[in-house]
């Protein structure tokens, strides 16, 4: 039986409604990737582990997420993104909030795992079902504010635990962090109408046994290429608070102020990223620019003060929101990946680059516990650098007749 196609037009009103629900779900999602770090020295004490395994449970969550990201783009092409992205947030926050409950740090780090698959199941298909929304040539706009969303839920994921570890103490802090999920998935359930999000139709035939998304060296280039950046955003977001507090000597919640700034500008980078991405072709120039401007950020981090901590956050947060935004649209522009695989293409694209991000926020912990903060900082720098030479895979995205980039399909979601 052939796929059910999504329906050609949504209400005005009832896709606006469904896309503020699927904002704040977006929100509550970046809120539960963050929420961790400022509890980690209270988390270090309750189970008498330290940075290293600080770095295990950090890359548990990116494990769980990487792992799932194929299948949920896989499930998403069966199912539709309104199946796989609402049980991805039951599942995210569920995980979540049991966190509270973990009476070992064995069984913090499975149910931190467990986060990460839920968070795979929801973020690829979430951008689908967005898309689906609206008719072709008007989803730009919501598609780029549920993408920016994100810096704002991590950046409160940073910076609310700090005020509500004190008062009410880690296990509490993580139960809040499951529910500012839950609560807008309840109430996007009624808001997302099932007429949308339904099983895209293929576009290229019949479908092969092993989708172009996951044949396209494109997709393998841009997601092993920034595995050492996607480790880095993980973990200044996380370790940060420690070091802030340790290192640094201030207060659990300007530790987590100065998080924030490592996050929430990048709110800026997505639309300047975007327009760049869509205006030129020359997409590795502008991958390399950003993300050695990430890179020259933290390794200047072992000489800064609070101030100089606060500017070096906004720059590298800027520079990495730039780089995603044009890795998640020059998809659009790939001939050689049908309509319905653009979400697998981005799901494969981010299942890379979490499964290496973890090992890379791993081995960020692992040698701050050998050597110092300092010297860990330098070497994360180094690795955001090393992976972009898997850019030489990636082809050249062809010019249209105005010299930008041309040849997608402007239906395409």
């Amino acid at each position: 039986m052939p796929a059910e196609p999504i329906a050609r037009s949504v209400d005005p009103d009832v896709a606006l409604r469904a896309t503020v629900g699927l904002i704040a779900m977006r929100i509550g999602y970046a809120y539960n990737w963050y929420d961790v770090g400022p509890a980690l020295p209270s988390i270090g004490s309750a189970f008498g582990v330290g940075p290293a395994q600080y770095g295990l449970l950090v890359a548990a969550f990116l494990v769980g997420g990487g792992l799932l990201q194929v299948p949920a783009g896989l499930l998403s092409r069966k199912l539709g993104p309104r199946t796989v992205s609402f049980w991805g947030v039951g599942l995210l926050s569920v995980a979540a909030a049991a966190c509270a409950l973990a009476p070992s740090f064995g069984a913090l780090l499975a149910l931190r795992t467990a986060a990460g698959v839920g968070a795979a199941l929801f973020f690829s298909p979430a951008i689908g079902l967005v898309g689906s929304l609206f008719p072709p040539g008007r989803r730009g706009i919501p598609v780029g504010v549920f993408s920016s969303a994100f810096s704002v839920g991590a950046a409160l994921g940073l910076v609310g635990p700090a005020f509500l570890i004190p008062l009410l103490g880690w296990r509490l802090s993580l139960v809040v962090g499951g529910l500012f999920l839950g609560v807008p998935g309840l109430v996007s359930l009624l808001l997302v109408p099932r007429s949308v999000g339904r099983p895209l139709p293929s576009t290229s035939g019949t479908r092969p046994r092993i989708p172009a998304a996951l044949r396209f060296r494109g997709t393998w280039a841009v997601g092993i290429a920034f595995v050492g950046l996607e480790g880095a955003t993980f973990a200044t977001g996380q370790f940060l608070v420690p070091w802030g507090e340790s290192v640094q000597g201030w207060t659990l919640g300007l530790a987590g102020a100065v998080g924030m700034m490592f996050v929430l500008p990048s709110i800026l980078g997505g639309p300047l990223g975007g327009r760049v991405a869509e205006e030129h072709r020359n997409h590795r120039t502008q991958f390399v620019v950003a993300t050695f401007v990430s890179a020259a950020m933290v390794a200047l981090l072992p000489w800064a003060n609070l101030a100089s901590a606060l500017a070096i956050g906004t720059v590298f947060s800027v520079a990495y929101g730039v780089d995603y935004a044009v890795m998640y649209v020059i998809p659009q522009y790939w001939k050689e990946v049908p309509n319905e695989e653009i979400p697998l293409a981005i799901g494969l694209l981010n299942s890379v680059q979490l499964a290496g991000g973890a090992g890379v926020s791993a081995l960020f912990g692992s040698i701050v516990q050998a050597t110092s903060y300092s010297v860990a900082w330098e070497w994360l720098a180094v690795l955001i650098v090393v992976p972009l030479g898997a850019l030489v895979l990636l082809p050249a995205v062809a010019s249209g007749p105005d010299g930008r980039p041309g040849g997608a399909d402007p239906a395409r979601p």
